[in-house]
């Protein structure tokens, strides 16, 4: 028992001498992964750490001391037994910097139970330069970011919730925190711990990608809040939502030609893009040939000369001078949410189950279900209403989906790299539509018994 808690926690204070140059999280993993999974282990590292700050002389041991009960405090906290010793340890040593703060820590981990993962590196970061309050960046799609305060115990929930109130938006239901590490984007679970979830991911991106020896051990990463579930968005309700958000994750996707679009539709919502770009700046009519990409989407450019589409938009931006940038983003989003492909997440993949479909298909998941479309044309193939699948199932190089009962070609079966987003998408709009039906079902109820 003694080296599993002890050897760690000694090295962690410089207390034990070691060959080996071990980082402050390599430690800290040592220290808090096992306590985690079996709480048994838990007040055997609570009572490791106090042993060690108990008449300790040496102000660096101190300090990192005093450093790991932080840490601790934040993670799970003394057992019933425990706790009024470890409280009184505290409560008799209010001088040290980082002692009020661990007695608070540890009424709050009470109320919102423990961690599943051991210390970020930004936790364990922090309480090295005595920093008790972390900031976090979280980015938008609209280029802009806010800095919230993020603890040991909030969730993502929370942090959602801060955002809304910021940005004011009218509700943050169907929006969700991604981590984009690596080549992924992977959206954060809204019960998780927020510091749990950003090790959960990079943990898994580490372990699905070998790191190079002396690679650095925390891999570069962003958190953005977007929304992910487009069930009932309906454009100009939330003017917030529609130009922080949906315009700029809307404007990428129908730029690369993803859905059926005529010469007539791109002309109007090039005018649209223009004025929200650029707004009054009549300087940049002039370069509209050279940004035609900016403007209209990849697949249709070859419809007309540069010199042509330049003609067309510009009667497409005069139509639309008296507009504000924010109005013409709100224009552009109720144009695009007549078509069925509206709010989709779009993943290319190579099909292997239906002879008649191209090989490689376009796979739309929106609120209408699971769309199959023509790469080059277009054209809606087919569309899966989430009441007719049955399962799904994914892995690193595949997605598959059974339909309906299970019988003769009732499978989609796919080939991607992308089978985890899928996945996840796929479970979370099911998810938020049983949810929704419960409640509906649940408002009946009382209604009816009523006399």
């Amino acid at each position: 028992m003694f080296s599993l808690t002890a050897t760690p926690i000694l090295r962690y204070m410089g207390d034990y001498p070691s060959r080996q140059a071990w980082t402050s999280v390599e430690l800290t993993d040592q220290i808090f992964s096992l306590a985690l999974q079996d709480t048994a282990l838990q007040d055997e590292v609570y009572c490791q750490i106090l042993k060690q700050l108990t008449h300790n002389t040496k102000r660096y041991s101190e300090e990192r001391g005093w450093q790991l009960l932080w840490l601790c405090t934040g993670l799970f906290p003394p057992g019933k037994a425990l706790l009024p010793h470890a409280q009184k340890f505290i409560d008799t040593r209010r001088r040290k910097p980082l002692a009020p703060d661990c007695s608070r820590r540890i009424q709050r981990v009470l109320r919102t139970g423990p961690r599943k993962q051991p210390p970020h590196q930004l936790e364990v970061e922090a309480t090295e330069q005595n920093i008790s309050r972390i900031c976090h960046k979280i980015y938008f799609p609209n280029d802009t970011s806010e800095m919230l305060e993020v603890g040991a115990n909030t969730r993502v929930r929370e942090v959602c919730e801060s955002i809304a109130t910021r940005l004011q938006l009218a509700s943050w239901e169907g929006c969700s925190l991604f981590i984009k590490i690596a080549d992924k984007v992977i959206s954060q679970k809204e019960g998780d711990f927020f510091f749990d979830s950003l090790r959960q991911v990079s943990d898994w991106v580490k372990k699905s990608k070998p790191q190079k020896e002396g690679a650095p051990m925390m891999l570069p990463y962003e958190v953005y809040f977007m929304r992910k579930l487009w069930l009932s968005v309906a454009p100009g309700k939330d003017m917030n939502a529609d130009t922080i958000l949906h315009y700029h994750q809307e404007l990428p996707k129908y730029l690369r030609g993803f859905h059926k679009c005529s010469r007539e539709d791109a002309v109007h919502l090039a005018g649209l893009i223009f004025k929200a770009q650029f707004d009054n700046d009549q300087s940049q009519l002039a370069s509209i040939p050279k940004i035609l990409r900016e403007l209209v989407p990849e697949n249709l450019t070859r419809l007309m000369s540069s010199e042509e589409w330049k003609k067309s938009i510009l009667l497409a931006c005069d139509k639309h001078r008296d507009k504000t940038a924010e109005e013409a983003k709100v224009a552009f989003l109720k144009w695009i949410c007549r078509w069925p492909t509206f709010g989709s997440a779009f993943f290319e993949v190579k099909q292997t189950s239906e002879p008649s479909y191209p090989a490689i298909i376009l796979i739309a998941i929106n609120r209408h279900g699971v769309l199959l479309i023509h790469p080059k044309t277009k054209e809606l193939l087919t569309t899966y209403p989430f009441t007719k699948i049955a399962s799904w199932s994914s892995g690193s190089t595949y997605f598959h989906m059974a339909l309906g009962s299970l019988g003769r070609g009732n499978r989609l079966l796919c080939e991607t790299s992308l089978g985890y987003k899928m996945d996840d998408l796929l479970t979370s709009y099911v998810q938020q539509l049983m949810s929704t039906v419960n409640k509906q079902r649940g408002a009946r109820v009382p209604a009816l018994a009523d006399p």
